[in-house]
């Protein structure tokens, strides 16, 4: 019989409810447009990501014409970090904080 203490931790995810999207934040630049490279204590905020999971509101909303992977730009003002991997890289973001899809 197995140890239960020892199976395997359940795979978590994580859909937003409400307004909300949930999108992995692009990676932090480490280089200028000109090709200058920054020290690693300087870096260029990001606010583009892609969309991993947009809510069941959010989703029926016509409003909205935002799909899953999308690339989007967002003010992260509001945005919520979520603790479920060691790179820290995805947010809850309300919608109205989405200003921009790349198509």
């Amino acid at each position: 019989m197995p140890d239960p203490a020892k199976a395997p931790p359940k795979m978590e995810t994580v859909e937003p409810v409400g307004d909300r999207v949930l999108i992995r934040k692009d990676e932090d630049r480490k280089q200028t447009r000109q090709g200058i490279h920054l020290p690693d204590k300087i870096e260029i905020p990001t606010i583009t990501g892609r969309v991993v999971a947009i809510s069941a509101k959010v989703e029926r909303d016509t409003d909205y014409p935002i799909k899953q992977y999308d690339r989007v730009l967002f003010n992260p003002k509001h945005a919520i970090p979520v603790d479920l991997e060691g790179d820290n890289r995805l947010f809850v973001i309300p919608i109205e904080d989405v200003v921009a899809v790349f198509r």
